[in-house]
């Protein structure tokens, strides 16, 4: 799990517990300008195919954390609980997406959105 708070312009990532040494990786920080969109997606962290794992963890039905190769995409998983998930897509950083479980999607997705100046997809 990771909490997500954004100050200064920048998105801070701070990965929690034990999914440190999962992920192999602690935290980010990422330019608001990067954040091309955040959403809900239960659905794509079901997914049993998280592509080629380059360094982290995988126990199927368990947990997926840390860096992940698909579709000529770099992914960053942090996800044990699909229904908490959310996919924060990126440009010009090392990964094209962050898949991240959090505490409350709803609240971290409308943070994201409304830091980014753009309205929340549930505000279309």
């Amino acid at each position: 799990m990771v909490e997500i708070s954004v100050a200064r312009g920048m998105l801070r990532v701070e990965v929690l517990g034990w999914h440190k040494l999962f992920a192999f990786k602690s935290s980010f920080a990422i330019p608001l300008a990067h954040v091309i969109a955040a959403r809900r997606d239960p659905e794509g962290a079901a997914r049993w195919w998280k592509g080629w794992r380059v360094c982290g963890t995988s126990m199927p039905g368990m947990v997926a954390a840390g860096w992940y190769y698909k579709d000529g995409r770099h992914v960053f998983w942090d996800v044990s609980d699909a229904q908490n998930a959310i996919a924060i897509e990126l440009a010009g950083e090392g990964y094209s997406r962050l898949m991240v479980e959090v505490a409350d999607p709803d609240a971290a997705v409308a943070l994201i959105e409304g830091s980014t100046g753009r309205p929340s997809p549930e505000q279309v």
